[in-house]
Order: C-alpha cells, then structure tokens, then sequence
C-alpha cells in the first residue's frame, strides 16, 4: 500500500539557521520558506538525490510544531511521510484494520499541493505517519 518515502520532517526552533546549516554545512539545495496557515506550520524543502527533508517551525499561537518544540527545544525528527496512490482508499484500509487517523479523518492539503493525511503515533511504534497522494 505505501510507496516511497517522501520525507522525512524535522521540528526547529530557528528555521533559518537549521536551512543556513544544511545549505552551508551539509552542501543541500535548501528551497524558500513556505508558510501553511492550515497546518500552522512554515516549512523548507531540502531536496536530496532520494527524498527529502522538511524543515517544520510554528506558525502562529496554536501550531502543532509548538508542544512539539516544548517538549524537545532542540527541535528533532516530527514525522515520516509515504507516499500513497489513493489516499482515501489508504485511509479505509487502515481505519478497518484498527489504525487512527488524525483530525476529521478528511484529507487536508499538503505544502506539495497534494492530499494528506496524518495517521496516530500510537499505532506506528511512536512515530506520526504522513501519507501524501501521488
């Protein structure tokens, strides 16, 4: 049911200085911050030969990101995220088969552009799973 990995997230408390360290440090192509009012979140792109990495910050007072850096004010890996050909039919099979979406359950739009969905760290070994339609 799961395709690739499309990436991986990673919570920062300082988005610019976590992109300048992977652009200048690591030689990453780092893209531009992309505010998501709806996920309460911006983000940045690094592009990587195989997959990606997601650079997450909060924005604004109620931002997931936010407990999460909390809790972790070092910032560290948020969520993984697979790629998926139909996320609703994704999302039926797991639900029958005992997992927990997050939210309505109703797809939101993702900072690709594409449909996602979050699925319950509790069912995935303490890790939150991304899936974004292909």
């Amino acid at each position: 049911m799961i395709g690739r990995l499309n990436h991986v997230a990673i919570a920062v408390p300082d988005l610019e200085a976590a992109a300048a360290r992977y652009r200048d440090v690591l030689g990453a192509r780092v893209g531009a911050p992309q505010p998501e009012p709806e996920h309460g979140v911006t983000v940045v792109f690094i592009e990587l030969p195989n997959t990606k990495l997601e650079l997450l910050h909060p924005l604004g007072e109620d931002s997931p990101i936010k407990g999460f850096l909390e809790k972790n004010p070092a910032g560290g890996i948020h969520h993984i995220c697979f790629e998926v050909e139909d996320i609703l039919a994704a999302r039926d099979r797991l639900v029958a088969q005992g997992a927990r979406v997050l939210g309505s359950g109703e797809p939101k739009i993702g900072a690709h552009g594409k449909p996602v969905l979050f699925l319950h760290p509790k069912d995935f070994n303490g890790t939150l799973i991304e899936l974004e339609e292909v």
